[in-house]
């Protein structure tokens, strides 16, 4: 596990939250974690001990105009050396092919694809050989995966991530940086709860975040541009 510089985006709740509270309990981490609501909290920054730093980011990654203030952010805090990215935020409307609007369709491809793709851009001159971005997708996102109703926006988004992953491991394979990308099933988020109410999911967003915790720390040294499903059971 020779990665130490940690970014997660979404990390206010649900995987993210929980990914983000893992690095910051292990020892040997910077841990910076971006979400919108940190921006409420009087104190973002904390120093855990001596070996472990954490920096809550308050900051709207659709505000692409201030991208310039993050990158410093984060390059003041990260000590030189590989970064560990997961594209962990993420956006769903659960809405009918016929009743989703114009706006709903733009929010969602805004945020399950442009705010990857340019962060991703903003942070690659930061990474270092052997750093590796994880995208998180969906299996609605998975090619010949059992499809539902009303996530048709969000299943679209998620697919087009994937796409990404695989054409970013190409061109990003000189500079020794892999991309790999994780479909997720379904796990017990708000999101989740919100789209499929009374559902049970078989696993927790801890459960899932211990696993990209080891995916995203040791699999860049022998996967790269790969596609994962990653289910119990659909959605």
């Amino acid at each position: 596990m020779e990665i130490k510089n940690i970014l997660i985006t979404g990390a206010s709740r649900g995987i993210g939250q929980a990914l983000f509270e893992k690095f910051s309990n292990a020892e040997g981490y910077f841990v910076c974690g971006i979400a919108r609501s940190f921006s409420n909290e009087p104190d973002t920054f904390s120093e855990k001990t001596e070996n472990r730093n954490c920096l809550r980011l308050g900051f709207d990654l659709s505000d692409f105009s201030e991208y310039p203030f993050l990158i410093k952010t984060i390059s003041d805090f990260f000590p030189k050396g590989p970064i560990l990215l997961v594209n962990n935020a993420g956006l769903l409307y659960y809405s009918a092919f016929e009743n989703t609007t114009e706006d709903q369709f733009d929010e969602t491809m805004k945020v399950n694809l442009k705010i990857p793709y340019f962060l991703i851009k903003k942070v690659l001159p930061l990474m270092d050989k052997n750093s590796h971005i994880v995208n998180v997708s969906s299996m609605g996102g998975f090619q010949g995966s059992q499809k539902y109703a009303g996530l048709s926006a969000y299943s679209a988004s998620k697919g087009a991530l994937a796409i990404l992953t695989e054409c970013l491991a190409l061109e990003l394979k000189p500079k020794g940086i892999s991309v790999n990308c994780l479909c997720l099933g379904a796990v017990q988020t708000e999101m989740l709860t919100t789209a499929f109410p009374g559902y049970k999911a078989p696993v927790t967003p801890a459960e899932m975040a211990s696993f990209i915790m080891d995916f995203g720390l040791n699999s860049h040294t022998v996967l790269n541009g790969v596609i994962v499903p990653l289910s119990l059971s659909n959605p």
